[in-house]
């Protein structure tokens, strides 16, 4: 599948939110979930193949080197009626892959991807919400908050760089939102325990760097008695891998994650 850039713009500093719109967006269908995602394929300079092109063929047909990286992103909007697609992507200057793509991104540039998947939505028969992560997270938390009923309550807390990095939520639900920063040394860890705990049952939303994400998880399960049903929690990236060194490495730290509690 692949769709066209339309625009681009900046939300915040660290973030790109891509609008996409053809090739083959007539056949995309989200699933209800808040967290859908597409696997988007970037190709490296020079690759030799079009810019549109099955991932799984040039795997077959082409040397290791010249397959596209492959990065999962959540899907921060899909409007059915105008068949436009818009992704965030957030930016660290020339790290990564991804984001400088994004960065660089003009109106008709491709982007090839694979997908939808997803498995959250926030369950209306919670008494209450919890949702917790960094940029790597907020669009799937904006999409979470954007779908609570009004009369519905969401604890929200989020940790971005410094203030010029917070984006407004907007939803109809009792929302008590706290942007924390890197800048002055708060983290999502702390401010989670920290919580003066709402009675009756959570559903929790957990995701973004790897050990902070295990730190609340384990938190939540031993100190909260949050029961794992009632929790969706990933591990997005870890701090000081690369996309790929995290990658290799993902699948033996979630098993360990997993096995904590």
């Amino acid at each position: 599948m692949h769709a066209y850039v339309l625009e681009t713009s900046r939300p915040t500093p660290g973030l790109v939110r891509v609008v996409l719109e053809g090739g083959g967006l007539d056949g995309f269908v989200v699933p209800e979930a808040t967290d859908a995602y597409v696997n988007v394929a970037l190709p490296p300079a020079g690759a030799p193949y079009d810019a549109v092109f099955d991932p799984k063929a040039v795997r077959d047909q082409h040397p290791a080197e010249t397959w596209p990286a492959r990065r999962r992103y959540t899907v921060r909007a899909w409007d059915a009626e105008a068949q436009q697609l818009t992704i965030d992507f957030v930016v660290h200057g020339d790290e990564g892959v991804a984001g400088p793509w994004a960065a660089a991104a003009q109106p008709g540039d491709v982007l090839v991807f694979e997908g939808p998947g997803g498995g959250y939505r926030p369950d209306p028969a919670a008494d209450w919400h919890l949702l917790v992560g960094d940029e790597s997270a907020l669009p799937a938390i904006a999409a979470s908050v954007e779908v609570l009923p009004a009369g519905a309550r969401a604890v929200v807390r989020l940790l971005c760089d410094d203030a010029d990095h917070e984006l407004a939520l907007d939803g109809a639900a009792d929302l008590d939102v706290v942007w924390l920063h890197r800048a002055d040394g708060e983290s999502l860890e702390a401010a989670v325990a920290a919580l003066d705990w709402p009675a009756g049952t959570v559903h929790a939303f957990v995701h973004g760097e790897a050990d902070e994400i295990r730190a609340i998880r384990r938190h939540l399960l031993t100190e909260r008695g949050v029961a794992r049903a009632q929790m969706s929690c990933s591990p997005y990236w870890r701090r000081d891998f690369t996309d790929e060194a995290w990658r290799r490495v993902k699948r033996d730290f979630v098993q360990a994650m997993d096995a904590d509690a």
